[in-house]
C-alpha cells in the first residue's frame, strides 16, 4: 500500500530530511576516500590497480544490486529495506575501519555496497509516495538531487577532514554513530510503504540483470589495464550485453514482470537515465583526480585541499535550491541542456588552464560551474524520471535511476582513471621508470633518491599527471556534449516529461 496522505500532513518535510540523511550518508562513502587513499597507501601499500579497486568496487558491487532491492521493497516495504540497510552498512563500516590488508578492506567495501543498494532506491521511492503534489514533488526532488551532488563532493572534503585529524580508519568509523541513531528515527518518522503486484517476485530476473551489469561493469574496469586479465574483460562484456538482453527478452513476456521495460519508450525516462549515467561518469572521475591533483600535485595538506572543492559543494547547494522553481518555469528540456552546456564550457575551460601551479582564479569558478550544472541537470532527471513511472512501480524507477549513480560512479573512476594513467604513463621520459606506477609510486620512490634527483623525478610526475588530467578533462567535455545533443533531439520541446 502507498503512504496514506493524512499521516504524512505536517511531517513529509521532515521525512525528506530524514531521506536525504540517508542519501548523504551513501554518497559520501562513494568518494570519501579520495582524499583519505594518499594515507590508506601509506599504510596498507596497495598497488595502482588495487586502489582503483578499493575505490570503485563499492558503486560496481551496488549498481547490479539496485534493481533486486527497488522492487523488494516496492513488494514487501520499503523501509523495511531502508532499515535492513542502515544494519548491512553499520557492520560493513566497521570492517572496513579494521582491514588489517588490501583483500579484506576490498571485500569489506564490497559489503557497503550492499548496504548502500538496499538504501539509495529506498530514498528516492519513498520521496515519490510521500510527495504526490507534482510542484512540491519538483522542490523535493531538487533537494534531493542537491544532496546527492554535494554528498560526492562532502566525501573527500570529510575524507580530508578526519585523515588530518585522526586517520584513515575514521573514515569509515563515522558511518557507525549515523546508522545508530538512524534506525529508530526512520522507524518513529517514515510509516511503512509498499505497493506488491499480484504475482511472485522473479528471481532468475533479478539474476539476470545483476550478473549482466557485473559483466560490463568489469569489461570496464579490467579492459584498459592489459595484463593476464585482458581477455577476461571483452568475454565478460560479451557475456553481461548477452544477459542483459535475456533479462530484457524475459520482462516482455512475464505477466508480472521485475522492471516494465516499457519504461524506456518514454524518450524522457530514457534521456534521463542515460543523463545520470554521463553525469555521475564525470563527476566522480574527475573528483578522485581531482583530490590528487590537490595533494599530489600542488602539495596540499588534506584538509586544505578539500576546501578548494567546496565550491562545487557550495554551487550545487544553490543549484538545488533554485532547481525546484526552473524546472516548474522552464520545464525539463530546458533546464537539463542548460546545466549539461554549463559543465561542458567549464570542464573545457579548465583543461585549457590547469597547470602543476595553483591558480585559484580558474579553479574556483570552475569548480562552482560545474557543481551548479550537475546539480540542476540531476534534478530535471530525476523528475523526468519520476513523473514517467507510475507510482506502483516507485521502486523499480529508482532502482533504474540509481543503477545509472552507482554505475556511472564507477564507470567514471574506471574510465577517467585508466584515461589519465594511460596519458600519465605515456607522458612520462623513459628516465623515469620509478614513477611509472601512478604518482603515489612516484613520490615514495623520490624520497628515497638524493635531494636533486628526487625533485627532478617529482617535477616530470607532476608534469605528467597534470596531462592526464587534461585528458580525462576532455574526456567529461564530450560526455556533456553528447548528452547535451542528447536531450536537445529526445527531450519534447514543451514540457520533457509524461505526466502520471
Amino acid at each position: 500500500m502507498t503512504i496514506p496522505p493524512r499521516v504524512l500532513v505536517g511531517r513529509r518535510w521532515l521525512l525528506l530530511a530524514i531521506l536525504c540523511a540517508s542519501l548523504l550518508l551513501v554518497s559520501v562513502d562513494a568518494t570519501v576516500l579520495h582524499m583519505a587513499l594518499p594515507a590508506l597507501a601509506e599504510d596498507l601499500r596497495p598497488t595502482a590497480t588495487s586502489q582503483l579497486w578499493i575505490i570503485a568496487v563499492y558503486s560496481l558491487v551496488a549498481a547490479p544490486l539496485l534493481l533486486a532491492f527497488g522492487t523488494l521493497g516496492d513488494r514487501y516495504g520499503r523501509r523495511r529495506i531502508l532499515v535492513l540497510g542502515y544494519v548491512v552498512f553499520g557492520l560493513a563500516s566497521l570492517a572496513c575501519a579494521w582491514a588489517p590488508n588490501v583483500a579484506v578492506l576490498i571485500a569489506a567495501r564490497a559489503a557497503l555496497g550492499v548496504g548502500g543498494a538496499m538504501i539509495m532506491p529506498a530514498t528516492l521511492s519513498l520521496l515519490r509516495q510521500a510527495f504526490p503534489d507534482r510542484a512540491e514533488r519538483q522542490t523535493a526532488i531538487g533537494i534531493w538531487s542537491g544532496v546527492a551532488g554535494s554528498g560526492a563532493v562532502l566525501g573527500p572534503l570529510l575524507g580530508g577532514f578526519l585523515v588530518e585529524t585522526f586517520s584513515w580508519h575514521a573514515a569509515f568509523l563515522i558511518n557507525v554513530p549515523v546508522m545508530v541513531v538512524a534506525i529508530p528515527l526512520t522507524y518513529w518518522l517514515i510509516p511503512e510503504s509498499a505497493d506488491p503486484p499480484d504475482g511472485p517476485w522473479d528471481v532468475l530476473s533479478a539474476v539476470l540483470a545483476g550478473l549482466g551489469i557485473i559483466g560490463v561493469a568489469f569489461a570496464v574496469k579490467q579492459t584498459p589495464h592489459g595484463g593476464t586479465m585482458y581477455v577476461l574483460g571483452p568475454v565478460a562484456g560479451l557475456l553481461g550485453c548477452l544477459l542483459l538482453v535475456t533479462f530484457v527478452r524475459r520482462q516482455r513476456k512475464l505477466p508480472v514482470p521485475l522492471l516494465d521495460v516499457t519504461l524506456f519508450r518514454d524518450r524522457a525516462f530514457s534521456v534521463a537515465v542515460g543523463s545520470v549515467l554521463l553525469v555521475l561518469t564525470s563527476l566522480v572521475g574527475l573528483g578522485l583526480l581531482f583530490a590528487q591533483y590537490l595533494q599530489l600535485v600542488l602539495a596540499l595538506q588534506p584538509m586544505p585541499a578539500a576546501l578548494r572543492l567546496m565550491f562545487v559543494m557550495a554551487s550545487a547547494v544553490v543549484g538545488s535550491i533554485v532547481a525546484g522553481p526552473l524546472l516548474q518555469r522552464f520545464g525539463n528540456r530546458r533546464l537539463t541542456i542548460a546545466g549539461f552546456a554549463v559543465s561542458a564550457v567549464a570542464l573545457a575551460v579548465c583543461a585549457a588552464g590547469l597547470t602543476a601551479t595553483e591558480n585559484l582564479w580558474l579553479l574556483g569558478p570552475v569548480l562552482a560551474a560545474t557543481g551548479f550544472g550537475v546539480s540542476i541537470s540531476l534534478t530535471a532527471a530525476s523528475d523526468a524520471l519520476l513523473a514517467a513511472a507510475p507510482a506502483e512501480q516507485a521502486g523499480a524507477a529508482a532502482a533504474v535511476e540509481e543503477t545509472a549513480y552507482e554505475l556511472g560512479a564507477g564507470l567514471g573512476v574506471t574510465v577517467l582513471g585508466s584515461v589519465a594513467t594511460l596519458i600519465y604513463s605515456a607522458s612520462l621520459p623513459g628516465g623515469a621508470a620509478q614513477a611509472r606506477d601512478g604518482l603515489t609510486e612516484a613520490t615514495a620512490a623520490a624520497a628515497g633518491l638524493p635531494p636533486a634527483a628526487g625533485s627532478q623525478l617529482l617535477e616530470l610526475a607532476r608534469a605528467a599527471f597534470v596531462t592526464g588530467l587534461r585528458a580525462a578533462l576532455v574526456v567529461g567535455v564530450v560526455l556533456f556534449v553528447l548528452a547535451t545533443i542528447a536531450a536537445a533531439r529526445a527531450l519534447p520541446k514543451n514540457e520533457g516529461i509524461t505526466r502520471r
